[in-house]
């Protein structure tokens, strides 16, 4: 029996592993020895001491780590250090990170990559070592497709274990692994897709939704890129007793009519949709192979809006080959009109594996070798420019797709009739996130935005008053937005009333109009995560 170690960093402690669990799982279905396997759960904020002495402290024969953009980095002092502490074990990746670069991590202290998916090739690699038979060369076990549903049929990583370590973090579940889509820049390009079996799929999201979560990430690269099925599920999911939300990766432009129909029933927050648009440039979206109906797509994002129960989330990528940063602007003012909940500005990261690093020489893109990999600059994107955006996305990141200053955003917009990317890219100059406390970056953006033009000093500050007592709980409005009105004890009195229960002090305020707002901190909204305002006349 050999005792095996199976490693996850993950990047949060809020986040799960799905990869080991499958592992796991798929040694105890496959492996003709018996082994016995342990399951570690780190994030890439611990220290690699602290990481490699748990490991060594379960005196492992064989430690099988999950390899990601994410915990590259680390990973690299990581083998070091286990390999003087553990110098007999042997060390297998596998995962993106390894599967495509695997002669730097044998350089770097793996005794084995595994490229592709490991639930067969694993477990062989782990009866050929106890047995003696393992050749030290790099495995190649990938799937067959073919193999796929008979071996996920016998893999279930949601055992009792999986679900006590669980804990509350979000949990990742697939129903389907490849893409049939060939974006260049992802890992997943032109992959086969193969579902697994649909009641499989049922049945595991049920026990995740009745499981200590709150979110579920089904990690399907684009869930519905078989409509019908995707229907099957998303109809299973709605049906589910349990107040857990599920997030999906979709193409905006392939849901039909039905199936919008369909997601509109759902439970305010049960559903949360991730749409990659990427760009609105064509000549970037032909470069990155990148095809899309971004009309129809447009108009599918804002029918699942329209109905507010649905939380949606959109994607860009800023450096794409032939987009300038004007061209970007315009696809940037394109997606923020459309009001998803939030929009992700990410930068360009060449990936091993994908074309658009093979194809980095011939576009002259510049890029850290380091992970992730992000672009440094290229004939349309300067090093300056790429700052100007990052400063865009630092404002973007800390106002809009955190839910704050909603209103007040909308407001200055108006006002001032200056365009979304020109506003988040002063902010993010004015107000650069450094850790800044939340009341002191309340003050930086108020005397950003109230030295725009015809922004109204009163009607600014009565916004941010507003959104304040919505997106934030428990805090006392900020300094320079406080009212000293006498009626502010009449006004709790009123709202106490109103509500049928006492308040804090935090949850009213007067504004510099004359009205009085106050929040119910019991009401808040699933899909937006804010609390609801009331706003009321006080009595002549």
């Amino acid at each position: 029996m050999s005792k095996v170690v199976l490693l996850a960093i993950n990047s949060k402690y809020i986040h799960s592993s799905l990869a080991v669990r499958m592992l796991a799982s798929a040694i105890s279905a496959y492996s003709r020895l018996q082994h016995d396997v342990i399951v570690i759960e780190t994030t890439i904020h611990q220290d690699i001491n602290e990481v490699a002495a748990l490991i060594s402290s379960s005196n492992p024969d064989v430690v099988g780590i999950s390899t990601y953009i994410w915990n590259a980095a680390m990973l690299q002092g990581l083998l070091g250090t286990l390999k003087t502490m553990l110098p007999s074990a042997i060390i297998v990746l596998g995962g993106p990170e390894a599967s495509h670069n695997a002669g730097f991590w044998q350089q770097h202290g793996a005794d084995y990559v595994l490229r592709g998916e490991g639930e067969h090739s694993f477990p062989r690699l782990l009866d050929e070592l106890s047995s003696g038979e393992a050749e030290p060369i790099e495995p190649s076990g990938a799937l067959s497709p073919t193999n796929l549903s008979d071996a996920i049929a016998v893999i279930d990583p949601y055992s009792k274990e999986y679900m006590d370590a669980l804990d509350g973090r979000i949990a990742y579940i697939e129903t389907s692994r490849g893409c049939p889509f060939r974006c260049s820049f992802c890992m997943s390009a032109g992959s086969d897709v193969r579902f697994f079996p649909i009641d499989a799929a049922k049945e595991r999201l049920g026990k995740l939704a009745a499981s200590s979560t709150q979110t579920v990430k089904l990690v399907d690269r684009t869930f519905n890129s078989d409509i019908r099925r995707a229907y099957e599920l998303f109809e299973h999911v709605i049906r589910l007793d349990t107040e857990c939300h599920f997030h999906f990766e979709v193409a905006a432009d392939l849901f039909d009519d039905r199936t919008i129909s369909l997601l509109k029933s759902a439970p305010p927050g049960r559903i949360q949709l991730e749409a990659g648009l990427q760009s609105y440039f064509e000549p970037a979206l032909r470069a990155a192979s990148r095809h899309m109906n971004m009309e129809k797509a447009d108009r599918n994002i804002c029918e699942l809006l329209d109905h507010g129960n649905i939380h949606v989330h959109v994607d860009l990528i800023a450096g794409l080959p032939y987009e300038t940063l004007p061209d970007f602007q315009i696809s940037f003012d394109r997606a923020f009109a459309l009001g998803a909940h939030t929009l992700q500005l990410g930068f360009l990261k060449l990936l091993h594996g994908s074309e658009i690093r093979e194809r980095a020489g011939e576009f002259r893109i510049r890029f850290d070798f380091n992970p992730p990999y992000e672009i440094i600059s290229s004939p349309w994107l300067s090093a300056e420019d790429l700052h100007i955006l990052k400063e865009a996305e630092n404002a973007l990141q800390r106002t809009y797709n955190k839910g704050r200053f909603l209103s007040t955003l909308q407001y200055v917009l108006s006002a001032s009739g200056i365009r979304p990317f020109v506003l988040f890219s002063k902010l993010g100059k004015a107000a650069p996130n450094c850790g800044t406390h939340l009341s002191l970056y309340a003050l930086e953006v108020y005397e950003c935005l109230s030295k725009l033009p015809n922004v109204r000093d009163d009607e600014l500050r009565d916004s941010m008053v507003r959104d304040w007592l919505m997106m934030v709980k428990g805090k006392n409005l900020p300094p320079f937005l406080r009212n000293p009105n006498e009626r502010r004890t009449q006004l709790r009195v009123l709202a106490e009333k109103s509500l049928g229960r006492a308040i804090e002090r935090s949850e009213a305020a007067v504004l510099l109009s004359g009205k009085g707002v106050f929040v119910d901190s019991n009401d808040r909204d699933p899909v937006t995560g804010l609390h609801k305002l009331h706003t009321m006349d006080f009595p002549a």
